[in-house]
């Protein structure tokens, strides 16, 4: 039986004719000498699922319920929040593929989600790249504040998003899983470097002074925390796929793509929590100096 792998949650897809038989085994039966990563990520869906869903949703109704005072970069947090969502619907689906099933018509609809999941950094990107320029070029960040170029950047992300998802549903094209890697890695990068340099702009202190402004000091934290969970999310696959030949192959599909997408597909919970923290205490700040 010819395998290929796919870069997502789940990697691995098994080509059947169109006459395949029952008797042949599921994901979970192919990966029984190493069943206990399998169960680890299962379990770590849906927690993702219980966790990510309604936490998304409080994002999606605070950024409505703000829409008069929202940031400039609440635009591409509500598009992701949206893909999270979304990709948080499939553990049930993914659970009865990997455990139960034997057909291939599930493996169109999981990897159309994959795909969706996997172009996800697309919109951190654009997340850092607004905030990168809030920070280190504000001039050139308030003459295009007002501009619609962000909605229109959204619609582009959108629209690579979707040609990505659909080209893995079709799941033949030769050497396909060379384009998640250089886009993961690409972004990866890039986030590591709009975080870092944004974070050397705010350690500056500001002129006639030796400590940082309290607000920089909170803010430079912030980047910190974002920075250090890109890293926990996105390094691993950033880390491994490049060397996926360096394993055996039973080891990399049953045990390194686990470890590896597991990490970063949790990051559709720990994102929003993210968000819902750091407005939670900037509603404490409000009041705090509303009662001073």
């Amino acid at each position: 039986m010819e395998v290929f792998y796919i870069n997502s949650s789940l990697l691995f897809v098994s080509h059947r004719p169109l006459n395949y038989t029952v008797g042949e085994k599921t994901v979970y039966e192919r990966c029984k000498d190493m069943p206990t990563v399998i169960i680890w990520y299962l379990g770590l869906q849906f927690i993702n699922m219980f966790l990510g869903i309604p936490a998304n949703i409080m994002v999606l109704w605070l950024i409505h319920k703000n829409k008069g005072d929202s940031s400039t970069s609440d635009i591409f947090i509500l598009h992701l929040a949206i893909l999270d969502v979304l990709f948080c619907l499939i553990p049930p689906l993914e659970l009865a593929n990997i455990v139960f099933l034997t057909t291939s018509s599930t493996w169109y609809v999981l990897r159309f989600f994959y795909g969706i999941k996997d172009s996800s950094p697309l919109f951190l990107s654009c997340i850092c790249l607004d905030r990168y320029m809030a920070v280190v070029h504000p001039i050139t960040f308030t003459e295009l504040k007002d501009r619609n170029h962000r909605a229109v950047l959204a619609i582009v992300v959108w629209l690579i998003i979707l040609a990505y998802a659909a080209a893995k549903c079709v799941g033949n094209i030769h050497n396909f899983e060379k384009v998640f890697t250089a886009m993961i890695l690409t972004a990866f990068v890039f986030m590591v470097f709009c975080n870092i340099a944004i974070l050397c702009a705010l350690r500056q202190s500001g002129p006639g002074r030796d400590e940082m402004h309290p607000v920089k000091k909170r803010a430079f934290k912030m980047v910190l925390i974002i920075l250090a969970i890109i890293v926990f999310n996105y390094f691993p696959p950033v880390a491994l796929f490049p060397f996926q030949h360096y394993f055996s192959p039973d080891v990399f599909k049953c045990y390194i793509h686990y470890v590896a997408f597991g990490l970063m597909d949790f990051s559709s919970s720990i994102q929003p929590m993210l968000y819902l923290s750091k407005e939670k205490l900037n509603c404490c700040q409000i009041r705090r100096m509303q009662n001073q």
